[in-house]
Order: C-alpha cells, then sequence, then structure tokens
C-alpha cells in the first residue's frame, strides 16, 4: 500500500491534532486544576485523590501493549472511536462519585479510554501513514498537542469557578465525545496495511523487545519520563513554596505549554543534526538541568516563568524523541506492538508521579529538595541513554532510512 497523498495526511493530522488535544485536556490537565475542589467537596484526601487518578494511567499503561497488536494489524480507526466513548463514559462517572469507591472505579474505566486516545495510538497511525513524512506529521501533532494546557487549564479553571467540579466534569466530557467520536470514526478511515505485510521489518515478532538496547530504552525513557510528569504534578506546589500566589503559579504551569511548542518547532532541526542516541541523551540532560534550575534560581516570579518555558522546551522536545525512538532504531513495521511496551513503564512512571512526587517532598523537607533528587534522576536517564545504541540498516523505499551513525 502506498502512503496517503498530502491532502490526505494533512486531514490525519488535523484530525489527531484536534483529538489529541483535546483528550490531553479533558483527561489529564483537567485533574491538575479541579483536584483541590474534589478534596475541598469530598473529604477524600489529596493521596487518595491521586491514587485514583494513578490508577487509571496504570490500566492505560496495561491496555496500551495490548492495543499495540491491534493497531499494527487493523489500524487506529475502531480503536479510537471505542476509546473516545470509553473516556466520555468515565468522565461521567467521575462527575456523578458520590463515594471514593465509585470515584476511583470510575478513574479505571477512563484508563481503559485513555489508551485509545492519547499519544500512543496517535502515533502509530501517523508513523504508519506518514512514511518519509512522519517526523513533520508527528511534530505537527504535538505542536499542537503541547498547547493543551495553555488552553484548558483556564478553560477548566473558569468553568470551576462558574459552576462546580462536577458540572466542570460532564462539560468536559460532552466536549471530548462531541469533538473527538465523529473525527475518530470519520476521519481516520484511510486503507491500513497489516504489519504482517509490511516490508520494513523481519525476524521474529516483538523479537527487538529482548535485545539489551530495548532493555536499556525502556529504562532510560521510564526515568526521563517520571521526572517529566512529577515536575508537570508537583510544578504549581513548588512555585508557591517559593513564594508566588497560587494564581501565579497556575500561569507557571500553562506557560509551560508555550514552551513545549517552541521546543518541538526545533526539533527537526536537532534531528536533522544528531544521532538519535545522542539526540537522547542531549534532551535528557536538558530535563534534568532545567528540574535543578526549578529549584536553585531567585524566587523571582519572571526568572521562575522563563524557567518554566524552557522545562517545557525540554518536554516538548522529549515527546517528539520519544515519539521516534522505535523508527528511529527497529524501523516502521510493528511500531504499534514496540510502542505499546515502551509507553507502558511509561504510563506506570507518569501515574506514580504525582504520589511520588508528594512523597519525596516529604521526605526530603519541601520541593525544591525533591525536585533536586528528581534532576539527579534525570541526570541517571541521561547516561543510560548512551546504551540504546544498535546496528541499523537502512530502510526500505518509502520510510525515512535508520540512523547509521548509531552502529
Amino acid at each position: 500500500m502506498t502512503a496517503p497523498d498530502g491532502p490526505e495526511l494533512r486531514r490525519v493530522i488535523w484530525v489527531l491534532s484536534t483529538t489529541v488535544i483535546t483528550s490531553y485536556g479533558v483527561l489529564y490537565y483537567a485533574f491538575a486544576v479541579l483536584s483541590s475542589s474534589i478534596v475541598d467537596d469530598t473529604g477524600w484526601s489529596a493521596v487518595e485523590l491521586t491514587a485514583a487518578f494513578s490508577a487509571g494511567q496504570i490500566v492505560s499503561g496495561v491496555v496500551g501493549v495490548v492495543l499495540g497488536r491491534r493497531l499494527d494489524l487493523y489500524g487506529p480507526r475502531v480503536i479510537m472511536t471505542a476509546g473516545s466513548a470509553m473516556s466520555v463514559l468515565g468522565m461521567l462517572m467521575i462527575s456523578a462519585a458520590q463515594t471514593y469507591a465509585w470515584f476511583f472505579g470510575a478513574w479505571l474505566v477512563t484508563g481503559i479510554g485513555m489508551a485509545g486516545v492519547l499519544y500512543p495510538p496517535a502515533f502509530a497511525a501517523l508513523t504508519h501513514w506518514g512514511g518519509s513524512r512522519r517526523v513533520a506529521a508527528l511534530t505537527t501533532l504535538t505542536l499542537v498537542a503541547g498547547l493543551a494546557s495553555t488552553i484548558f487549564a483556564p478553560l477548566t479553571a473558569g468553568l470551576e469557578a462558574a459552576t462546580d467540579w462536577r458540572t466542570t466534569y460532564v462539560v468536559l466530557a460532552l466536549v471530548l465525545g462531541v469533538v473527538t467520536i465523529p473525527l475518530h470514526w470519520r476521519g481516520l478511515d484511510l486503507p491500513w496495511a497489516p504489519a504482517a505485510t509490511a516490508s520494513d521489518g523481519g525476524g521474529e515478532p516483538g523479537g527487538e523487545a529482548r535485545t539489551q538496547p530495548f532493555l536499556i530504552l525502556l529504562f532510560t525513557s521510564t526515568m526521563a519520563a517520571f521526572v517529566v510528569y512529577a515536575v508537570v504534578i508537583n510544578l504549581v506546589p513548588l512555585l508557591i513554596e517559593r513564594g508566588l500566589s497560587a494564581t501565579e503559579a497556575a500561569i507557571g504551569l500553562g506557560i509551560g505549554g508555550l514552551g513545549q511548542v517552541a521546543g518541538r518547532l526545533g526539533y527537526a532541526r536537532l534531528a536533522a543534526n544528531t544521532s538519535a542516541v545522542s539526540r537522547a541523551a542531549i534532551v535528557i540532560a536538558a530535563i534534568s538541568a532545567t528540574t535543578a534550575m526549578l529549584a536553585v534560581t531567585p524566587a523571582e516570579a519572571w526568572i521562575l516563568f522563563v524557567v518554566s518555558v524552557l522545562v517545557g522546551v525540554s518536554r516538548g522536545l522529549f515527546t517528539l524523541v520519544q515519539a521516534t525512538a522505535i523508527s528511529d532504531r527497529w524501523g516502521t513495521s510493528r511500531y504499534g506492538h514496540l510502542s505499546g511496551i515502551l509507553s507502558a513503564p511509561m504510563l506506570l512512571a507518569a501515574a506514580i508521579a504525582p504520589f511520588a512526587g508528594a512523597v519525596l517532598a516529604t521526605w526530603t523537607g519541601g520541593q525544591r529538595n525533591a525536585f533536586l533528587v528528581m534532576s539527579a534522576i534525570a541526570l541517571l536517564a541521561t547516561v543510560s541513554a548512551f546504551g540504546t545504541s544498535t546496528r541499523l540498516v537502512a530502510a526500505p523505499r518509502g520510510h525515512l532510512p535508520t540512523d547509521s551513525r548509531e552502529a
């Protein structure tokens, strides 16, 4: 099967950009905004809330491994449409929760939906359909999705101020359903060549996942993802601890989205001048450095805002490093399967990051010390990134060549 032509690929990019930014805004960033109101209204502790949210992330990671195989075989249309419907159901269940058990179960349902609507299935779709244009397609998607916090954090706060957290979740669930369900069903209907017939793979299916470079990549990606997500969730508490008001801290979180966009705009140039291994090491080192800067720079609002933007830049670059990690090393034929395996521990890390970040702050005496520990973890991941090199052969026609500088 030939790759989609320009208009078809642009349509898919537009569809996925729209649905992914909506999905992240509703399913991820809304919780960060509403959690304090939920605690105040229900009496459930912040730890209980983050445990439920984290459980949903864990479910998403486990389900994502299974969905990766299905994506390789059947494509994203049905999977992402069903993920949208399940996510809407989960959000409505969350809004109706009167007991903590119901609230916890609702996040498990939501986690199933998340596996079908966030980055992993969208990356698989664009990697498959994008062919030699996949990096540009992935960059466009992540540029748009990087604005999820910038758009949905203030939108969620405004809705909550005008109503309450339950009504806000109902409204956001309706937005999610109206936007993503029809777009996934009608916009992802291009022909799909199953992985078994793709020409750029070979050997035992999934055998790459048992190689040393892949296992080191798992470790590296998981450690870096833990730091990235822990910083996002704990950024507002850190900024408040450093003397900013709650409003200023929310602004600091939101402008990180602008940094993500800036980082992703520069990814193509970085990719053209680095190997996959050195690129990963550079970006994760930047994550380490900017995380430490949040803890040690002078506690002036404008300085912390600048650092927040730099944190966003490194986070934006990391998203694209991960989106291309599989195809840069092992080609595209089993991207969904391998990406699902790679994403699962990363999602687990993202799931435990809110809780672990809070625990680190308690153990170390504050958010500033916790951020220094997280910086050290990212530095360890930087070193391990050099172990992800693998001998690669040139990709077949119709795909980007693999990076022979890694051999």
